[in-house]
């Protein structure tokens, strides 16, 4: 049967249209709308949400958010050329994978596929990656990623992923698993806080392989200052401030106390019922951080998951080292000794968190992530924190980077949870693994070539 002229042109013309609408777009076009960093920081807060749901303790959390980002950094290399792989540089980190020449690659695709797929194999709740995946691959598709490229790509990517889990596997993390610490009770040593009196929290972490570090006590702090409760000894006259703060304070200490708190589990008492509250991490917190200064000065994609996996590493460092000390001076919690011996009533603003007092996690990790993002982005960044808001932990401004690692430091003196000496040695400790970082990590070949 012969077609009419008209309804043929028509059938002519849905067909273009059709085909025209499944046509993938150029290279230049897909990567153009693939190398938006928004994607990425999708990725990243979907694993953060994962770490609050599952309760990860900061070190572990710390860890799960290295090697994600490592595997989203180098599936991510070869889209720059001024940038370079950390293998050789990383300890015992080897070369991996590499694309295969002559063939197209989405890379953004292929990064944030290799970070989802080691944030599913180092989380437990993967159920919670489920939808998010279905619809965030989804969009490459959208955005024109041809089929043949869109399963190269995340080939790669599952390669990388792969290649990172491989190296994860040898960093001694399943030999640390289900040891405690011994409480020994004697005079100044740490013993189990209220109100849940948990065991202490990953006692043999000094055991984890180091990122940039070559030992876990490289960057010891000094000495702790000697348990007396001898009147005018320096111990009693730190014990003395934070009693005193915790009996005095006001709004303000309170405001700053509470928005650094990131106990990941806080464990709530009313009656006879006991229950828990999730908070974001330390190290969840810092690279939320890096995310918002990183969308305010409108970094590229290859500069974001730079600062990101940069940052990691300070963190990660950061709590092998303190964690390392921890359990060397195995300093006893302010809230314990002030119960015993000066009031026992008295209650510290922030809950306790299950480990040693000496030195100040905060300080030591917040400082080290401050480091390496001044070095990266500058020291007069302004930003404003909104990152736990949704928590119910307020909004805070800064002037710098190193402005808000000051106020997490002095916020756990605030807490009642540290002495003084824990937040400024923790300072200069995260001071000098920061600076570490930034000395034996190089991101791009030009640092290199500069040296």
């Amino acid at each position: 049967m012969k077609v009419p002229l008209r309804s043929g042109f028509l059938l002519v013309l849905l067909f273009v249209a059709f085909t025209g609408c499944q046509k993938s777009s150029s290279p230049a076009e897909y990567t153009a709308k693939t190398a938006n960093p928004e994607y990425y920081n999708a990725a990243l807060n979907k694993l953060t949400e994962v770490v609050i749901h599952d309760i990860f303790s900061p070190p572990v959390a710390s860890r799960i958010y290295g090697y994600a980002n490592l595997a989203g950094y180098e599936a991510l290399v070869p889209f720059d050329p001024n940038y370079q792989s950390l293998s050789g540089q990383l300890k015992h980190f080897q070369a991996g994978p590499t694309p295969e020449a002559g063939k197209d690659y989405c890379f953004p695709l292929a990064s944030a596929h290799a970070f989802l797929t080691v944030a599913r194999a180092l989380t437990f709740s993967v159920e919670f990656y489920d939808e998010f995946e279905k619809a965030f691959y989804e969009q490459y598709k959208k955005d024109g990623v041809p089929d043949e490229v869109y399963d190269r790509s995340m080939a790669y990517g599952e390669a990388v992923a792969k290649h990172v889990l491989d190296y994860a596997a040898k960093d001694n993390y399943k030999q640390t698993r289900g040891f405690k610490h011994t409480v020994t009770n004697e005079e100044g040593t740490w013993v189990p806080t209220p109100p849940a009196y948990m065991d202490a929290a990953e006692p043999q972490w000094n055991r984890i392989r180091c990122w940039a570090m070559d030992t876990c006590s490289q960057f010891m702090p000094p000495r702790p200052i000697s348990y007396s409760l001898t009147k005018g000894s320096p111990y009693q006259k730190e014990l003395d401030e934070v009693y005193l703060i915790g009996k005095n304070l006001d709004k303000q200490k309170q405001d700053i106390a509470y928005f650094w708190d990131d106990n990941a589990f806080v464990m709530n008492v009313a009656g006879h019922v006991m229950f828990a509250s999730k908070k974001m991490t330390p190290g969840g917190h810092w690279l939320a951080i890096a995310e918002t200064v990183a969308r305010q000065k409108k970094l590229n994609l290859m500069q974001s998951v730079e600062a990101y996996t940069l940052t990691s590493f300070a963190l990660s460092d950061g709590f092998i080292s303190c964690w390392d000390e921890k359990y060397r001076s195995k300093t006893v919690r302010p809230e314990t000794v002030i119960n015993k011996y000066i009031d026992p009533k008295w209650t510290p603003f922030l809950q306790t968190p299950p480990f040693p007092e000496y030195p100040s996690g905060h300080s030591v990790i917040s400082t080290a992530a401050a480091t390496v993002l001044t070095n990266l982005l500058g020291d007069t960044i302004a930003f404003t924190d909104s990152t736990e808001f949704r928590y119910g932990h307020g909004v805070r401004s800064f002037t710098s980077f190193r402005d808000a690692a000051d106020e997490a430091s002095v916020s756990r003196l605030y807490g009642g949870i540290h002495f003084r000496s824990a937040v400024s040695n923790g300072q200069l400790e995260g001071e000098k693994v920061g600076q570490w970082v930034i000395q034996k990590i190089h991101t791009r070949k030009s640092t290199v070539a500069s040296r």
